[in-house]
């Protein structure tokens, strides 16, 4: 008998699965059952996207791609960010297409972090963050992002973390589980604080569209100094409701997007073309399809959070992403327990916050990506069971 113990990676061995996906096989076991778990739009992707990907392929576009992207993809992408977050990026050597965001995050990791460099990852956050820092050999230092803050990641809490061995600090804004965005004054004291260290700053900007009460996101890379050592990830999952099309980019500075697309350039060669065609159409002519899908979900926050807070749950108000992050410390249950017994009793999925970290014990985490009808089935269900 072959011990496979033996042979396998023991990087990737000692690598725990995804907590978020414990709750979702239970409950697809179970009839029944209202999810507020997962994380995917409940919209169908714009026809206009739909269409642009019918046009392309009828038109026989399916080969290859050049490895950054069709060029007018990239121009695209530079055109877009411009208007919308002041920044600019040369899409000829400083924008990369990627098979989703999650693929740039783990080419820009890979990208900088060396064996025994340390990685600063704010928490409670999404869970890819430290295996893939663990995989590409880096050691991920949590930095306890609290409610009292607003589960920002603020100076004071970043300079506790800072060591000689710092290589790069992850903001994950806006943030998934939390809702939480960070401000412009936000990154002036973190540029402060950096600026004479040669850390980089990963910002995860996928949720960068969904903002409520009239914020606007705010990049690091659009603020000071900071855009020097910025790799920005963002993609057309959450905006564009494009989960299923797997495309995302990464922007950075020209010497850090050559070793990125590098990276890419081996182990993927191109990220799907006709995702790429239809991201084209989704850039230049969704705004209004977007905008509708945004004051869709704020109804729905709204609704999630009065509905939280009146059946007995603490929970603040997110002003980004499409996440609510309530509290359930009143309930005297661990995370874990509460989502099981919630499950088991009342057919009822939910996140436990320790799948985002050890610091968010104590609470849940829920998705408004479904219908009005179904989060109030769903609150409804927790209230009878607290």
């Amino acid at each position: 008998m072959l011990n496979y113990e033996s042979i396998l990676n023991n990087k990737i061995t000692e690598i725990q699965p995804s907590g978020i996906r414990k709750f979702f096989d239970i409950a697809a076991t179970m009839d029944d059952v209202i999810s507020l778990g997962v994380g995917e739009p409940d919209f169908e992707t714009p026809w206009k996207i739909r269409n642009a990907a019918i046009v392309s392929l009828e038109g026989g576009k399916t080969s290859y791609t050049a490895n950054r992207g069709l060029s007018a993809l990239r121009a695209e992408i530079a055109r877009y960010l411009s208007r919308k977050y002041s920044l600019s990026y040369n899409p000829d050597t400083e924008i990369l297409v990627t098979v989703g965001g999650s693929e740039a995050i783990d080419a820009a990791v890979r990208s900088v972090v060396n064996d025994g460099d340390e990685v600063i990852i704010p928490q409670p956050s999404y869970v890819c963050y430290v295996p893939m820092v663990l995989m590409a050999g880096g050691i991920p230092v949590i930095s306890e992002s609290k409610a009292e803050n607003g589960f920002k990641l603020t100076a004071a809490e970043l300079k506790e973390k800072i060591t000689p061995r710092t290589k790069a600090v992850v903001l994950p804004y806006p943030s998934n589980p939390t809702g939480a965005i960070m401000e412009k004054e936000d990154y002036l004291e973190i540029e402060s604080l950096i600026k004479d260290t040669g850390i980089v700053l990963i910002s995860d900007e996928i949720y960068s569209e969904l903002t409520f009460n009239g914020k606007r996101h705010v990049s690091p890379a659009s603020v000071g100094s900071l855009r020097e050592r910025t790799i920005v990830i963002n993609g057309f999952s959450k905006a564009f409701s494009m989960t299923g099309w797997r495309l995302g980019y990464v922007c950075a500075p020209e010497k850090i997007n050559a070793q990125i697309t590098k990276l890419h350039q081996y182990s993927i060669m191109c990220a799907p073309t006709t995702s790429q065609y239809a991201a084209i159409t989704a850039l230049r002519d969704c705004d209004t399809d977007v905008e509708a899908m945004i004051e869709e979900y704020d109804m729905r926050r709204k609704l999630m959070v009065y509905g939280f807070n009146e059946i007995g749950l603490e929970c603040r108000e997110p002003e980004g992403a499409f996440y609510v992050f309530p509290s359930i410390k009143s309930t005297g249950m661990t995370s874990g327990e509460f989502c099981e017994k919630l499950l088991a009793e009342k057919h009822v999925a939910l996140v436990p916050g320790t799948a985002f970290g050890e610091c968010g014990e104590g609470f849940v985490r829920a998705s408004y990506c479904y219908s009005m009808d179904h989060i109030k089935t769903a609150l409804e269900r927790t209230g009878e069971f607290l």
